[in-house]
């Protein structure tokens, strides 16, 4: 793994500062290593990781990387048979090979050490295969590019066999960065973590970002020593950005596109004292490193401003997928990938309009719901929003919008009027609920199969707007 020659020299280096903390529980470099280097040495068989937020996730996550091993990690809060089911098709994949015992050092860069899976709870997720190099190069990228050094102690509160956070802590270690979390998302103890840890970083995605910086705002936390927020899992919405910004005023706040099987795609950053950025469809401009394209089906580039697949040609993507390839996400055209995420270029920055499985074909139109969402983002009186499609006889599928107000008396008439002129009637909602929360997943994603259950249920969370 790309990081555990770095684990040990920054246990020589700074063997008692701290390297992971998690609430009361904290190991120093030279703790971590230890444990983690017994746990390599002892021939237990740790390629499957399975566990909650804590300093023990840390050791068994480098000793299940040591030398040649590949391990996965798999959600603690999936039921008993998905799991089960998942360990049984990773026994099938390891049959035969070696756990004998390992020292902690990084193995041949070319072979996998990561079986990374798909979100999921209860479907069986996809799984691809990951290199060391490929990781590698991406510590390289990201850290030059976000500004990591073995001087910030950086907080990611979610749960860390989400990709993100996984990332974070590997990222943290190969950089000698102190990396902090918390046994379970909670914004009373992420607050006590900035004010009393000294966080210069933040990892998390937004909807996360805007309950801790709105409260932080309410609570007066200072979060005056934060100088970065790096934000990724789903756009960036007006409302979140700007309650970042005002509660964290030093912070660049950093927002990237990428997928797990992907790594990094494209990123922008906001920083302190430039006007407000336009939030829409835009995520920024290819990661270093990242050659960037906008594919037909046939595999060819098509003209700026049209829509196709969003597709790289880098050396941070997966092997591919273990199991689980059913053709719609990631796939190669020629020397480009993708994951089949639809967007279009246009002077040089990528917008995302979202997966193929989630566009809305109404009446014959086909519509991006992510496209609808930055444009009611926009409006005023709209907090949070989401689209998605259901079911319909006339038209195969209508766009239903859901709609968290900022202020009391928001009606559908404001929203109708405020999207004329900003989307073609094909494609503007025809039916508005008033949501009392976003829906999301356990991981603080935004989810729009929840959204889709609660409107065809009649779930009092999302009621007809006025």
């Amino acid at each position: 793994m790309p990081f555990l020659n770095r684990l040990s020299a920054w246990a020589a280096e700074k063997p008692h500062e701290p390297a992971v903390v998690c609430g009361t529980s904290h190991a120093s470099w030279s703790e971590l290593a230890a444990q983690a280097g017994r746990l390599a040495a002892s021939g237990e068989d740790v390629r499957v990781l399975q566990e909650r937020n804590g300093v023990a996730f840390a050791a068994r996550w480098a000793a299940g990387v040591a030398g040649e091993r590949e391990c996965a990690v798999l959600d603690p809060l999936w039921p008993a048979e998905l799991s089960s089911e998942v360990r049984e098709l990773l026994a099938r994949r390891w049959s035969g090979a070696d756990v004998a015992p390992s020292v902690l050092s990084d193995g041949d860069p070319s072979a996998s050490f990561l079986v990374g899976l798909t979100s999921g709870t209860t479907s069986m997720p996809k799984a691809f295969s990951r290199t060391r190099e490929s990781w590698r190069r991406s510590f390289e990228a990201s850290t030059a590019l976000f500004g990591l050094t073995g001087a910030d102690r950086v907080l990611a509160p979610g749960p860390l066999s989400a990709s993100l956070n996984l990332y974070t802590l590997s990222e943290c270690l190969y950089a000698g960065a102190s990396f902090h979390t918390l046994a379970h998302f909670d914004v009373a103890d992420a607050h006590a973590e900035i004010r009393q840890r000294g966080i210069t970083r933040l990892v998390l995605v937004p909807t996360m970002l805007r309950v801790i910086a709105e409260r932080g705002l309410a609570g007066d936390v200072d979060a005056s020593g934060i100088t970065a927020i790096v934000c990724s899992g789903q756009k960036l919405d007006r409302r979140t950005l700007e309650a970042a910004r005002r509660w964290a005023p030093h912070a660049v706040v950093w927002e990237y596109y990428g997928a797990s099987e992907l790594s990094f795609v494209a990123a922008t950053a906001h920083r302190p004292g430039e006007a407000p950025a336009a939030v829409g469809t835009a995520v920024g401009r290819p990661f270093p490193g990242v050659d960037l394209a906008v594919l037909g089906d046939d595999g060819a580039p098509v003209p700026d401003g049209q829509t196709g697949h969003i597709s790289v040609r880098s050396p941070l993507v997966s092997q591919g997928y273990v199991w689980g390839d059913d053709g719609e996400a990631f796939t190669r055209l020629g020397e480009w990938c993708t994951v089949r995420d639809q967007g279009f270029l246009e002077d040089g920055q990528l917008h995302v309009l979202g997966r193929t499985q989630d566009m809305i074909n109404t009446g014959g139109h086909n519509v991006y719901p992510h496209e609808v969402e930055a444009a009611l983002a926009m409006l005023p009186g709209v907090a949070e929003v989401v689209v998605a499609g259901i079911p319909d006889d006339l038209r195969g599928q209508r766009v239903v919008a859901g709609v968290v107000p900022s202020h009391a008396g928001l009606c559908q008439l404001q929203l109708r009027a405020g999207l004329e002129g900003r989307l073609p009637p094909a494609k503007r909602p025809t039916q508005y609920v008033e949501l009392a929360e976003l829906p999301v997943t356990e991981r603080g994603k935004l989810s729009r199969t929840h959204f889709q259950r609660w409107v065809l249920e009649g779930d009092p969370r999302a009621r007809a707007l006025a």
